[in-house]
């Protein structure tokens, strides 16, 4: 790396300061979007400048045609429009209806790409920035802190573009820890993404999708899969309930250079967009860390579902777990297809109808794995988890456990996994080793003289063997210390006397 570039540390530093504007005016789960959306706009204006600079060394003063020549190979970056624009605008007294405008015109320019994504964010919204000399305040702030010359995001600087989705990921993980329980609706952790992406294995010229992709990381994980092989043959895939969310996931995969994914927004269980042949499209991986038992899920319009999902029966109203599962497998190819989900512990023992849906996808031979995960992985939740893995075409009827649940890095605040930890997973995985205390390779009549119970400790002992007890020599211990508390006691009395006590 050439000196002039720059660090990724040194970015992610820059912009967790500058986000010294929002903290204490509103929660992160909320000011994210105003600093993620700066970054998007400051990256594409510097990216814009730099191959602007270098078409014109090309075509001299041919102002028409460079900005043709920038628009067909890049995106439309109208006049006036870009993060330099206002910031010399920023002493504006309408500064917030400017930069509205601004990304307005940014987004009708790339329609394709960038549609509706700046829809759900106000830069003139009194109720989140407040009145308006302090919101024109902020903002003055937040621009000038993106003008410092540390983020300089020019291609020639940040020498390739993941330098720049990683910051992204960087500070969607530090809003994540910020925004507690909410974390969840935008943000999986990067190593439980990594490690779905590597136990499903997308392989070039396939579809993926995520059917409740948050901000788009998991995808992102799954394509960088394939590039990994030196293929860029494979289609992106995603749906998010959550307007905002979506538009993260919008400006993430542009960052990524994955900005052909298609990305809808809307209800996967009530309404899914991802529709092919007036039925749901088929994708030959299908991964999600979806909500954990999301409540009023739709179990009404399941019961009248036009598709089908949910012919192995409907979950209980108030955990929608099953519910994402029966659409993400009804949604992957009849050949050589793979589902990777997330789930509560729960999914794995719970009776009634869940017990009755997980009877029938065992009996189909679609489960593959069941991997126990540590608790404390996910921010605004400590309870452990599992990841269900689940396959067309399988060529065996067993079934490998892992429990995992036990090695991890023990952070301050959350646990991790380490790159140690996921290549142990990852090799048990594709190599159905059995481990002691570790995984087990089940039978299907096994799973089944379990009541086709998954709970991973009827399958995986990890019983300990307590140290037999010296009865006599702890007995000779307490006398021990008996004698010295008595002792101790007389010593006491002594000093009391003493002193007049």
């Amino acid at each position: 790396m050439s000196t002039n570039q720059i660090k990724q540390q040194e970015i992610d530093t820059v912009l967790w300061a500058a986000c010294d504007t929002f903290r204490g005016v509103m929660d992160a789960s909320d000011y994210k979007n105003y600093i993620l959306v700066m970054l998007f706009l400051k990256y594409i204006s510097d990216t814009w400048a730099e191959h602007y600079d270098k078409l014109k060394e090309q075509f001299g003063d041919d102002e028409e045609r460079i900005i043709r020549r920038l628009e067909r190979e890049r995106f439309k970056l109208p006049k006036g429009c870009s993060f330099y624009d206002l910031y010399a605008e920023r002493q504006a007294t309408n500064l917030g209806e400017i930069i509205n405008v601004a990304l307005e015109q940014i987004e009708d320019g790339n329609k394709e790409k960038l549609q509706g994504v700046f829809r759900n964010i106000d830069f003139n919204s009194e109720s989140a920035l407040g009145q308006t000399k302090d919101r024109n305040a902020r903002l003055k702030h937040l621009l000038e802190d993106f003008n410092n010359p540390k983020l300089d995001l020019r291609p020639s600087r940040t020498g390739n573009l993941d330098v720049i989705g990683n910051a992204y990921e960087y500070l969607i993980a530090r809003f994540a820890a910020g925004a507690g329980k909410k974390a969840g609706e935008f943000y999986t952790p990067a190593e439980v993404s990594q490690l779905l992406a590597e136990l499903l294995d997308p392989k070039p010229g396939e579809r993926i999708c995520d059917p409740a992709c948050g901000s788009g990381s998991l995808l992102i994980k799954c394509g960088n899969q394939v590039k990994n092989k030196g293929s860029n043959d494979f289609a992106l895939y995603g749906q998010e309930v959550n307007g905002s969310t979506w538009a993260l996931a919008k400006m993430n995969m542009f960052l990524h250079g994955m900005d052909s994914a298609r990305i809808e927004w809307g209800n996967t269980l009530k309404d899914p967009k991802l529709l092919e042949n007036d039925t749901t499209m088929k994708f030959e991986v299908v991964t999600a860390n979806p909500p954990f038992s999301l409540d009023k899920w739709g179990i009404e319009e399941a019961a009248v579902d036009p598709y089908n999902r949910f012919h192995r029966g409907l979950p209980p109203k108030s955990k929608g777990d099953y519910a994402f599962i029966s659409h993400m497998i009804e949604t992957i190819t009849m050949e050589n297809a793979r589902v990777g989900v997330v789930v509560p512990h729960g999914v794995l023992f719970r009776s009634s109808s869940e017990g009755e849906i997980r009877t029938k996808l065992i009996d189909e031979n679609l489960l593959d794995a069941v991997v126990g995960l540590p608790g404390n992985l996910f921010y605004g939740t400590g309870i452990p988890t599992a990841i269900m893995v689940f396959k067309r075409g399988r060529k065996t009827t067993d079934v490998i456990f892992i429990d995992a649940s036990r090695e991890f890095q023990n952070n301050k605040n959350q646990n991790k996994l380490s790159r140690e930890h996921l290549d142990k997973i990852i090799s048990t995985y594709r190599e159905k080793k059995v481990l002691d205390k570790y995984s087990y390779l089940a039978t299907l009549e096994e799973i089944k003289e379990n009541d086709y119970n998954l709970n991973i400790p009827r399958y995986v002992d990890t019983f300990e063997e307590e140290e037999p007890v010296d009865i006599p020599a702890v007995q000779k211990d307490i006398e021990q210390l008996e004698g010295e508390l008595d002792e101790l006691r007389g010593k006491m009395n002594g000093y009391l006397k003493e002193l007049g006590f």
